[in-house]
């Protein structure tokens, strides 16, 4: 609660907090047009491959051409401006940097990009939840142990939906389930990039804004984006995902503490101390009404008859039996809430949301029947969507997480809603993101 006043406090002791971003999409310039206007943060650099886009995305977010004209980063530092360049590893190499935003949305590379800053003394926020909820656990501990700190992005769903557990275990509850709201139909599974926008309904104006990548749109829709982060959240909270992974059943906000509590009290969950998805479609295609799809909740219980009754006296709305009740949050703002997690990881040396175990997984399930020679697209591509599952039942299939099927080549046919396995693939071994995966799966198989 007094985050503003140590960044003031930061301020006037040795000037803004200097930052890296490693990416220039659309959570990126959701962060930069905040940035623009917030004087206790400096952008030191901002790197791409494509330079000409990130330049694109600090006119477009309200930047002054003069303030992104830096030539070099020690020029940057000289001006206060910022530096647009390709080289991320001169972002990770800067010794003046203290985070760096890994927002590339690319699992192998941001792993890459995290251990590099662990080794130069950097605070990571990792925005790329899908190297988090492949790596993240051992990720977790490379930067306690070079002294860092490692978090999810504040404003980002995951890092929301930790806040609440947090919230809810310190001052008592038990946690019945967390998670978001998402739009879900079955039928989506198996949305490609060439159909996302049929789903959408943008306008042809917003997709030339260029903020809209088909691919990473589509895997909002076709249930990887929600495997990922609940993944995420199972790993950063303890909570222990189902067994059938996520079913999306549709809740409207007042439903909440009655669709996500256990079956055996009439709700849909099969257990408690889980993650799940509030729809905001019914299945026949309908809209639920005052939907939480850009949202996050947490339900508990309540732990004593007291506080069942004091529920009641104060209003809280709850489930029939009173002692089930729900807390959200209607929307997130992503990258606008950036901010928070910078601030957190240089002031108080804390995440706002960090892996504590390996208990989700995501999985690279088949959208169609795929054959042996076929090379793997990956999130949000044309031949695989990714699914949730306990982290120990994916160890005994042998899974393939979906954060490394970008790329990797079919040595056998996989069958259409299957899951793809390491034996079915042809991938490179010597791939620090692969290693790493293999480190992790090797330790937690033995628990």
């Amino acid at each position: 609660m007094n985050l503003f006043s140590k960044l003031t406090q930061r301020m006037d002791a040795d000037g803004p907090i200097r930052v890296g971003v490693i990416g220039a999409g659309k959570f990126a310039s959701m962060f930069l047009t905040q940035a623009a206007v917030s004087p206790t943060i400096h952008v030191v650099g901002v790197a791409d491959l494509d330079v000409a886009k990130a330049r694109g995305a600090m006119k477009r977010t309200g930047w002054a051409p003069e303030r992104y004209a830096a030539a070099s980063l020690d020029e940057a530092h000289a001006t206060g401006g910022t530096a647009v360049i390709a080289d991320s590893k001169a972002l990770i190499a800067d010794p003046r940097i203290e985070v760096i935003l890994e927002v590339t949305g690319n699992p192998i590379v941001g792993a890459e990009h995290a251990l590099g800053s662990f080794a130069h003394g950097k605070h990571v926020v990792m925005v790329n939840v899908e190297a988090d909820c492949m790596v993240g656990p051992l990720l977790a501990r490379r930067a306690a142990e070079a002294g860092v700190v490692y978090s999810m992005a504040y404003g980002d769903q995951p890092a929301l939906i930790c806040e609440l557990v947090d919230w809810c275990r310190t001052v008592g509850f038990d946690v019945v389930a967390a998670g978001k709201g998402t739009k879900y139909l079955p039928e989506y599974h198996y949305s490609t990039p060439d159909t996302v926008w049929d789903y959408y309904g943008f306008t042809a104006e917003q997709l030339e804004s260029g903020d809209f990548n088909p691919k990473m749109f589509n895997s909002f829709l076709d249930g990887t984006k929600s495997a990922i982060e609940m993944a995420a959240v199972a790993n950063g909270t303890g909570l222990v995902p189902q067994e059938e992974g996520l079913s999306f059943p549709p809740a409207s906000k007042d439903d909440l503490p009655g669709v996500f509590r256990p079956r055996a009290v009439g709700g849909e969950l099969s257990r408690s101390g889980t993650v799940e998805i509030a729809s905001s479609m019914y299945r026949d295609g309908t809209e639920v009404p005052d939907n939480l799809r850009w949202g996050v909740y947490v339900t508990f219980q309540a732990r004593t008859d007291y506080a069942a009754q004091c529920f009641g006296e104060y209003g809280v709305h709850t489930d029939a039996t009173g002692r089930y009740a729900s807390l959200y949050r209607p929307y997130h703002m992503i990258g606008l809430e950036l901010g928070v997690s910078i601030a957190s990881a240089v002031l108080r040396g804390e995440p706002t949301g960090c892996p504590t175990g390996f208990l989700g997984d995501v999985v690279s399930t088949a959208k169609k029947d795929l054959r042996a020679g076929e090379t793997l697209d990956g999130e949000g591509g044309y031949t695989v969507y990714g699914k949730l599952a306990p982290a120990a039942a994916s160890l005994d299939v042998g899974a393939l997480p979906l954060g490394l099927a970008h790329g990797a080549r079919l040595v056998r046919d996989v069958s259409k809603d299957a899951v793809v396995t390491w034996d079915d693939i042809d991938i490179d071994e010597q791939l620090p993101a692969v290693r790493l995966r293999r480190e992790l799966e090797a330790e937690f198989r033995g628990r």
